[in-house]
């Protein structure tokens, strides 16, 4: 970072020697050196985060094109189900061209389904006596 030689360093010596004294140099060389060791640290810390972000970003990227890849390749194969399917398709037209019934329709025939799985499920068991018909048992 700083290209500091031996007698840049020296001279830094010589003029903290006479400007702080011989008691306080030991102690503010110290103070400076933890200085320096705590800005080395967060400056390293930083560019550790940076290089984090940087290749999160770039496995974005990468998983981003590879959805895109995936989703074409669907998209494909989709295309390709359906012009398979496609020579199968005109009788299921016809079928479908066919008038839808009406409600009534329907329940009318989910009715008669009802019965006749009904009557088969009775036919299995003995027959219940009819009830007396109380006009009948009055006279």
């Amino acid at each position: 970072m700083f290209d500091i030689g031996f007698l840049e360093l020296m001279f830094i010596g010589v003029v903290g020697l006479l400007v702080l004294g011989p008691e306080r140099l030991p102690k503010a060389a110290r103070t400076l050196g933890l200085w320096i060791g705590k800005i080395k640290r967060t400056v390293s810390g930083m560019q550790r985060e940076i290089s984090a972000q940087l290749e999160a970003e770039e496995l974005r990227q990468k998983l981003n094109e590879q959805q895109k890849k995936l989703d074409e390749s669907v998209r494909q194969v989709q295309r390709d189900v359906e012009s398979l399917a496609e020579p199968h398709r005109p009788a299921e037209r016809e079928a479908d061209k066919a008038p839808a019934p009406s409600p009534e329709q329907r329940l009318d025939d989910a009715l008669a389904r009802a019965r006749r799985r009904d009557g088969e499920s009775r036919a299995d068991e003995p027959a219940a006596p009819a009830p007396a018909d109380k006009d009948a048992s009055s006279r």
